[in-house]
């Protein structure tokens, strides 16, 4: 397997422990462990406390391990943006190699630990996440389709249903909806990024939405996708995945989402335009950690009180 990482200048190697931490995309990495927390107390059931913190601890690995594939593959891009040019690859801290051979490793690892250790549902769907990241998101739609995030966003919509079905062994409507969410937050949310970092991509010929279709498109749709996510984010107390105070809070919220979604669409030039598709970036990532939070939390005193 070759990578595009060919066509950078030979680098050093002499990776720190801070290199390779930052190689799992720590960040994105929280989110995605949080989201699956949430799933797992939601689930019906109950898990042994050794298992849960196995199978957090394979979660949080197998997403680490998702995000190095992803630095080693998009080398060659990192190293000509702005937003991911300190990255360790590019800045010469680290070897392709290494990190190949790093992310492979702690995958495997990931998906046989949660797989033999907790149950082969959870496993299968660890493997799909890491897979579908590398190979069709980074490798194939990231470079071809402005559509790459809309399809790509089911990478990061599966962690609650691993979660779920840590505790379960299965799959169920509700962990589906948990997906659902996040597959819906994920357009708007990176669009918005997209939008103002829009020469980032064009530089380095990535396809995104605002380079191929336009900034004017790109707002329409996020303003669309947003309409889209709100109802969608309020469905779990419409079947009793979430109670009362997570009502009230998605429609707060929700309102707040929209009104940040129509000034990104309305506001289309100079200075405000961009702050207006920073402020939505912001806030969407504080949106889906409300959620959430307040999910998980429902279901953590429900548990108490039980």
């Amino acid at each position: 397997m070759q990578s595009n990482v060919e066509r950078l200048a030979p680098v050093s190697g002499g990776a720190s422990v801070s290199d390779f931490i930052q190689l799992l995309k720590p960040r994105v990495m929280s989110l995605v462990v949080f989201t699956a927390i949430t799933g797992m107390v939601a689930a019906p059931g109950t898990i042994h406390p050794v298992l849960a913190i196995i199978a957090l601890a394979a979660i949080t690995i197998g997403a680490g391990a998702a995000g190095a594939l992803n630095m080693w593959y998009d080398a060659d891009i990192d190293a000509r943006m702005a937003r991911t040019a300190a990255r360790p690859i590019p800045r010469g801290r680290m070897t392709p190699d290494e990190a190949l051979s790093f992310g492979s490793v702690l995958s495997v690892f990931s998906v046989l630990t949660l797989g033999v250790l907790v149950n082969w549902t959870a496993g299968a769907l660890l493997a799909i996440t890491i897979g579908f990241y590398l190979f069709i998101y980074t490798m194939w739609l990231k470079r071809l389709t402005p559509q790459n995030i809309v399809i790509g966003g089911a990478a990061g919509s599966f962690p609650p249903m691993i979660g779920w079905a840590a505790v379960t062994g299965n799959v169920s409507i509700e962990s589906v909806l948990m997906f659902l969410i996040i597959f819906m937050w994920t357009p708007p949310h990176f669009w918005a990024l997209a939008l103002y970092r829009c020469r980032d991509y064009e530089r380095v010929g990535v396809p995104m939405l605002p380079v191929v279709a336009g900034p004017t498109e790109t707002r329409r749709q996020i303003w669309l996708y947003s309409l889209l996510l709100v109802p969608t984010a309020a469905l779990p107390s419409v079947i009793g995945l979430a109670g009362p105070v997570y009502a009230v809070t998605s429609v707060m919220l929700g309102g707040v989402f929209l009104y940040l979604a129509w000034k990104v669409r309305k506001i289309t030039e100079g200075r405000e335009a961009d702050a207006a598709a920073k402020k939505l970036f912001g806030f969407s990532i504080l949106y889906l950690f409300l959620l959430f939070a307040v999910m998980l939390g429902e279901h953590a005193v429900s548990r108490l009180m039980a």
